[in-house]
């Protein structure tokens, strides 16, 4: 076995025998964020990453650098064949720690169906993702953003979703780890349907990371993101539903702004309202994803909203 190898197990069964002894170790030792604390979400620089004008490695230096953003949001997509190398997740680490950074989450897309009706499917899907919670634990997240797709009726993918999660929430509570599924088009975008597959899996570590963006549960394709949205349901609805099961984060996703600076699509101030009223206490985290600024602009514009909406509202 390689040093690092050995370095990288060490390490992470360490981190699971102190969170079977307590089970709250992990996340408490990093304060719970007041009320308006931002995150950066790695998907808002998506263009240039997959363009390669930067790469995983540099993103905690620009989160700090470049827009003075301490916590930051992974999207898996963009260090693919990294969930198990040793070496690169010490030197992601490093950056981290270089740089001041907390790690928030993961954002793990393309390991499958969590909600497929196919055991054998979902079983697979359950073992892809158990390398990117490891990873994440090793790095400090707090929680991992998962999918809950699959193929079949509403109550055959929510059946399938409730036992896929189920099975990666208990992998993920001994790693101090939270499972979030966000709302990702079709049934994952109906604010009761998302309610109930959470509600029915019953695991404390299992909620809700909402996406302010993405409620289109239908499209004249029948694809998830292409083609035009012919049914969407409320995103304030959906949000309010969600309040008892939402954790560590929101996805504060912005795509055009007026001429005052505000969201078009979004209502921050009725969102953030249903938020601080509630009592949230977590990462509002900023997904720019529009195309009439550049990233860099976006993700400023929507970092001087989410601070205006948050002084207004108190």
């Amino acid at each position: 076995m390689s040093t690092s190898r050995r370095e990288f197990l060490q390490k992470t069964s360490v981190l699971v025998t102190a969170a079977l002894a307590a089970p709250q170790l992990l996340t408490a030792t990093t304060p719970a964020p007041t009320f308006g604390e931002i995150s950066l979400a790695q998907w808002s620089l998506h263009k240039a990453l997959f363009k390669q004008e930067l790469t995983n490695l540099d993103f905690p230096g620009v989160a700090r650098q470049k827009f003075g953003i301490t916590t930051v949001e992974y999207v898996n997509q963009f260090f693919k064949d990294k969930a198990k190398d040793q070496t690169y997740l010490r030197a992601l680490q490093q950056r981290c720690r270089d740089n001041g950074i907390t790690n928030h989450l993961i954002m793990v897309d393309g390991e499958g169906d969590l909600g497929s009706p196919d055991e054998r499917q979902r079983q697979q899907a359950v073992e892809n993702h158990r390398p990117w919670l490891e990873a994440a634990a090793y790095l400090g997240c707090r929680s991992v953003r998962v999918n809950a797709f699959g193929k079949g009726t509403a109550e055959e993918v929510q059946r399938a979703a409730m036992a896929g999660l189920g099975q990666l929430s208990a992998y993920a509570q001994p790693l101090g780890l939270n499972v979030l599924v966000e709302n990702h088009g079709s049934y994952t975008s109906n604010g009761q349907w998302l309610l109930h597959t959470i509600q029915g899996v019953g695991k404390p570590n299992v909620g809700v990371l909402p996406d302010f963006g993405n409620f289109c549960v239908r499209r004249e394709t029948g694809d998830l993101y292409k083609g035009q949205c012919v049914e969407e349901y409320d995103r304030y609805k959906a949000v309010a539903e969600w309040l008892p099961v939402i954790k560590t984060g929101v996805s504060a996703k912005t795509l055009e702004f007026d001429a005052t600076g505000n969201c078009v699509e979004t209502n921050y101030y009725k969102m953030l309202g249903l938020l601080k009223k509630a009592k949230f206490q977590g990462y509002l985290g900023i997904e720019y994803e529009g195309e009439k600024l550049s990233e860099e602009a976006g993700i400023r514009r929507t970092k001087e909203l989410i601070e205006k909406v948050v002084r207004s509202i108190g």
